[in-house]
């Protein structure tokens, strides 16, 4: 497949300034610095990456268990997938004002080829459902875009129609319709929900080895076919790989699966923006029957 130009464009933020008291507390020296080639205005202090906008909430959760794992996996050899480390503060805490801190991977550079971020995925997730056998309660205290979209998503019926409507999308109402003759608007299919990450496409690194490292761990609770879906997806969108890959998504189990990937990335946006016009041209079936 041949890369293609990125649709709707995700700018890099500006690097917000860290405050001496983050910078203290995480022990680490002053001379801050962008994060090559990172995005969501993350910077580089010593050996950590420092990440802005971070729950608390969620990441006194979760980076223990990130912690854990990325220990287990850079103990294997040979390695199939590493995550960065997750470091906490010198006072014991995971965020300290909205700043979360990583262990800083050198010598990495972005994975872009959409086979090993699927592949990425699924090693993942496989280990995500052994390590995290039940739902997180702290799911539920998510308020962000992306948590209000999953949940619209997930409970589909009338608030998803009325959702999905203020955006204007004639197609777009379709896919719920589908979704409700394909299952009721229910999740059916082989696989069970567990944690899994739903923003895997950007968020891969390949180390000196070729080994893939996870970041930024966005976590959901959904069947990996449909983080799946939105990594696919969001691969097309904004990662230049070719939309003729979703024609692989049209059987009765995947499309769903799709379906609900680009509510989830509709919904997480206002109506109006440039990314309801470029869903409908990647999942319109009538075009991916053309490619």
């Amino acid at each position: 497949m041949q890369p293609q130009q990125r649709l709707t464009d995700r700018s890099t933020p500006v690097p917000a300034r860290v405050s001496p008291k983050v910078l203290d507390l995480f022990a680490v020296p002053d001379d801050v610095r962008p994060l090559p080639g990172g995005g969501g205005g993350s910077v580089v202090a010593g050996d950590l990456v420092l990440s802005p906008g971070r729950d608390a909430t969620t990441q006194d959760w979760l980076s223990p268990v990130l912690a854990r794992l990325a220990v287990a996996l850079d103990l294997e050899r040979p390695g199939t997938v590493r995550i960065a480390m997750p470091i906490p503060a010198r006072d014991g805490s995971w965020v300290v004002d909205g700043w979360a801190a990583s262990r800083f991977e050198p010598d990495t550079t972005a994975c872009t080829d959409l086979d090993v971020l699927v592949a990425t995925g699924r090693v993942l997730h496989a280990r995500l459902a052994v390590a995290v056998p039940e739902r997180p309660a702290g799911l539920d205290a998510r308020t962000d875009c992306w948590a209000q979209a999953d949940r619209l998503v997930h409970g589909g019926g009338a608030a998803l129609r009325d959702a999905v409507a203020r955006y204007g999308s004639d197609l777009a109402d379709q896919w719920v319709g589908e979704l409700e003759d394909a299952d009721g608007g229910g999740l059916t299919g082989p696989q069970q929900a567990q944690l899994v990450h739903g923003d895997l496409a950007g968020n891969v690194l390949l180390d000196a080895t070729g080994t893939p490292v996870v970041i930024d761990l966005a976590p959901y609770w959904w069947p990996p076919s449909w983080a799946e879906a939105v990594c696919v997806l969001d691969a097309v969108l904004w990662h230049g790989a070719d939309p003729a890959v979703l024609v692989q998504w049209q059987d009765p189990i995947r499309r769903p699966m799709l379906l609900r990937a680009a509510l989830f990335r509709l919904l997480s946006e206002p109506p109006g923006s440039p990314l309801t016009a470029d869903l409908a041209r990647v999942v319109d079936p009538t075009r991916l029957r053309a490619l």
